[in-house]
């Protein structure tokens, strides 16, 4: 049984210009006193062996709370959708402890944070910055953050967490410390990394995070006998599906949906005017219909035809090369069995509808269900109320 390690976040509002607000509340993450030791067995808070930094604990930023100023870089990142690149604030702090400008990057070629923050004022000399990932120390489409940090005089970097991309990992601090830039490690790593799951799990494992989105009846039935489900869910579930879609750089189906339903695959939510997902069908032998609507949004079609766990994996790098960090599965059923078989599936989301079917329609997943030892154990992450209807994100697998 795959044991499936959770990337969830559930931790920033929706301010992506919605006039109607959605029907769940998102929940903010805590941030509690910073616990961390100061480095003294050797071992960073994820575990990590080797030399620290100076813990942010033992470094306030002049009567400034680092988890506060840390906030603040989050919260400017709310509603941007800057993949494949990572979500980035940052904050410059005077020695007086004066928050003085914010900057946050939107997306490949823009600035990064840092360079917007320096941008928007004069002589930073003896300034802090607080930075949700740490800078860059490499040519990409834009100049390095290490340079223009180093030659506006800022004394103190605050890093939120290390940036796992190869082309950085450790040497964007390593760069600001040679050039006599104290640089702090703020202990919230993990809060930081919430904020943006999938670029951290992209840049870790090659692979796109996986939610697979199930909308069923209480008694698990994803449709009738003769292919009818709209609606199964409540308005209210529906637009929380939307959002969901707005935080995954693509959508996913099979073939099967395409035929059945003819979706868009796009975020519909009154006001939204940002980020669409990519959609991405999976598709064996038959050929798509040629009037299908979401062909004309330059999809990705997946050709998939022995439907093993192997070639799904392999597809799924695929698409991680093609800079998809984030896939939002939602169906169908013989695509949902091959992913959890996999273990492929990070994020298991279940909208159960206040309907009953009281009979065998279409369950969420093919094939059989021979026996009870192959039931796989679930770990409930949250359980929400959403209208009439209940959502609940776990994972699957014992995460021990």
């Amino acid at each position: 049984m795959p044991t499936l390690v959770l990337s969830f976040s559930l931790h920033t509002s929706f301010r992506a210009g919605c006039n109607s607000r959605p029907a769940v509340k998102v929940r903010e993450p805590q941030l509690g006193p910073i616990r961390w030791n100061s480095g003294a067995d050797g071992e960073s808070p994820d575990g990590r062996k080797g030399t620290l930094m100076r813990r942010a604990v033992d470094n306030p930023v002049d009567g400034v709370a680092v988890d506060d100023v840390m906030r603040a870089a989050l919260d400017a990142t709310s509603g941007t959708h800057p993949h494949p690149n990572p979500r980035v604030g940052a904050v410059i702090v005077s020695p007086a402890g004066v928050v003085r400008a914010v900057g946050v990057h939107i997306g490949p070629g823009h600035p990064h944070a840092e360079r917007v923050a320096l941008a928007s004022l004069g002589s930073v000399a003896g300034d802090t910055m607080v930075v949700t990932l740490e800078p860059c120390n490499h040519q990409g489409r834009t100049p390095p953050c290490t340079d223009a940090i180093i030659d506006s005089g800022i004394r103190r970097v605050i890093v939120g967490a290390r940036d796992p991309d190869t082309k950085v990992s450790g040497r964007g601090i390593a760069r600001l410390r040679s050039a006599g830039v104290e640089v702090i490690d703020s202990g919230l790593a993990s809060i930081v990394e919430a904020n943006d799951p999938s670029y951290y799990h992209h840049r870790r494992t090659g692979l796109p995070l996986v939610t697979l989105k199930i909308a069923m009846t209480l008694d698990g039935q994803i449709a009738a006998r003769d292919g009818s489900s709209q609606w199964i869910t409540s308005p209210e579930a529906r637009e929380d599906a939307h959002v969901l879609r707005s935080r995954n750089d693509a959508v996913a189906v099979g073939a099967g949906t395409i035929r059945e339903d003819d979706p868009l695959l796009t975020v519909r939510l009154d006001g939204y005017d940002r980020h669409q997902p990519r959609p991405i069908v999976f598709k064996g032998h038959k050929d798509l219909p040629t009037g299908a609507r979401v062909l004309a949004r330059d999809p990705i079609i997946v050709e998939s035809h022995s439907g093993s766990s192997t070639d799904m994996a392999a597809s799924l790098r695929s698409l991680a090369d093609q800079d998809i960090t984030s896939v939002l599965v939602e169906g169908g059923a013989t695509i949902a069995r091959t992913l959890v078989d996999a273990g492929l599936v990070d994020v298991l989301i279940v909208y159960i509808g206040a309907s009953l079917a009281a009979g065998a329609g279409l369950a969420p997943f093919a094939g059989s269900f021979d026996s009870i030892d192959d039931a796989r154990t679930i770990v409930f992450q949250s359980v929400e109320r959403i209208g009439p209807d209940i959502k609940i994100t776990a994972q699957i697998g014992d995460p021990s």
